[in-house]
């Protein structure tokens, strides 16, 4: 069955998240995406954090699923030269090098342009082009900090905190998913190939509009009342760390179940809607709560929203979190267990979905990896293992018209 990227090649000269993650999710829909490595070494993920000596660690076999790798070292004539061949016959070539890294390797913009005006050149940058900081190398707990994330993140009376969540990397690469698809659109109304860049930090601060939202209400008005240091604490002038207030405007927070002495993720999430007080009052045996005035609005619950919490906390005393959701979806309030990795990992749900799936692999056995996150309703993407380093050199050499002599000869001078 074909899939919607089929006849899309891709030259993927990217490395370790950002780039992988945006070449990975375009390889699940189908496009034919080639890894391009260098010779002996390949993406510094695959020896790094490894857990099976002489495998490929999970860190590279995550991120490049349903790619092919092709050795090629551009710095010899002939590694040039199956380089320009392969430009010609792609579509795309998606790269997260230093800034000026392909102007010294000898295929700038105008190259690449002058050897197929279809080119789509998509970039992952640290800082747009033009920034003060452009020149900075840029990692994911870099990003999060550049971008607004680690300084609305934590508790009021600690450090700023960074995210586990990909913020940096696996977001930059959706977003750059989302501009290389959106340039193939525009080429078939143009004809005309152009350049995508998408910035770590201007991807990080995407996902922080709410906290940029806020910033502009606090200096308008001097406070936010949906923050926990509402009515009682102080605000200077700029967004403060809310602990795990929600950022929506409705009251949340991460409250102990049973067994959280010994669990560290013995929790719940337990968000206080407007709607849903009165669900909530129930659900906890509070009735009375439901019209009386310190507790009928928002407003006025808010100057005793950790007592709330407290009363909330007790009633979860005698309850797992799984326990505790399964009482409380049946009245309809937002909430949610703290899963831990294992537990998402052996979730029968996500197994179902495809979200979570087991893989196999020529030298790791079967590992698991991470689905497709986009559901499709005539497409379920299937996930096949990271290639081995060179593993398809000759398929690709081969399929740009080399002969096995060429191929042979590309070998000896160790080009490939």
């Amino acid at each position: 069955m074909s899939k919607p990227l089929d006849g899309i090649k891709i030259i993927d000269f990217t490395h370790v998240q950002a780039g992988p993650a945006c070449t990975q999710l375009l390889a699940w829909f189908g496009a034919d995406v080639i890894k391009v490595e260098r010779p002996g070494s390949g993406d510094v993920t695959r020896n790094q954090l490894r857990d099976i000596p002489d495998a490929d660690a999970l860190y590279f076999t995550m991120l490049n699923s349903n790619k092919k790798s092709l050795t090629l070292d551009t710095k010899k004539p002939e590694g040039k030269e199956v380089l320009e061949k392969l430009i010609r016959e792609s579509d795309v070539l998606v790269e997260n090098f230093g800034p000026g890294a392909l102007d010294r390797m000898g295929f700038s913009w105008e190259r690449l342009n002058e050897l197929n005006p279809k080119m789509i050149v998509a970039s992952v940058k640290g800082f747009s082009d033009g920034h003060h900081y452009d020149d900075l190398k840029v990692y994911e707990n870099v990003a999060q900090c550049a971008g607004g994330a680690a300084s609305t993140t934590g508790f009021w009376d600690g450090p700023p905190t960074v995210s586990a969540a990909a913020l940096g990397d696996s977001n930059t690469g959706m977003h750059l998913a989302i501009g290389i698809l959106t340039a193939l659109i525009g080429r078939d109304k143009t004809g005309k190939g152009q350049k995508v860049a998408v910035s770590m930090q201007d991807s990080v601060l995407n996902l922080c509009r709410v906290k940029l939202r806020d910033q502009q209400r606090l200096e308008r008005v001097g406070y936010l009342e949906e923050y926990p240091q509402y009515p009682h604490g102080e605000f200077s002038d700029v967004v403060p760390r809310g602990g795990n207030a929600g950022g929506g405007g409705q009251p949340g927070w991460v409250l102990k179940c049973k067994g959280w002495e010994s669990d560290p993720n013995a929790y719940i999430y337990f968000t206080v809607q407007g709607h849903a007080w009165e669900p909530i009052c129930r659900a906890l045996g509070k009735p009375e709560w439901i019209d009386d005035p310190a507790y009928k609005t928002a407003e006025a619950r808010q100057p005793h929203i950790f007592e709330i919490f407290e009363t909330i906390e007790a009633w979860l005393a005698d309850k797992t979190k799984l326990e505790a959701v399964n009482i409380l979806r049946k009245f309809d309030i937002p909430c949610a267990p703290v899963l831990s990795m294992k537990e998402l990992a052996n979730d029968p749900s996500l197994r179902a979905s495809g979200t979570i799936v087991e893989v196999p692999h020529k030298k790791r056995g079967t590992y698991l990896t991470v689905g497709s996150p986009i559901k499709f309703s005539d497409l379920k993407p299937e996930i096949t293992a990271s290639p081995l380093l060179g593993e398809h050199t000759d398929e690709v050499l081969a399929s740009l018209g080399y002969s096995k002599q060429e191929i042979f000869t590309l070998h000896e001078v160790k080009a490939v």
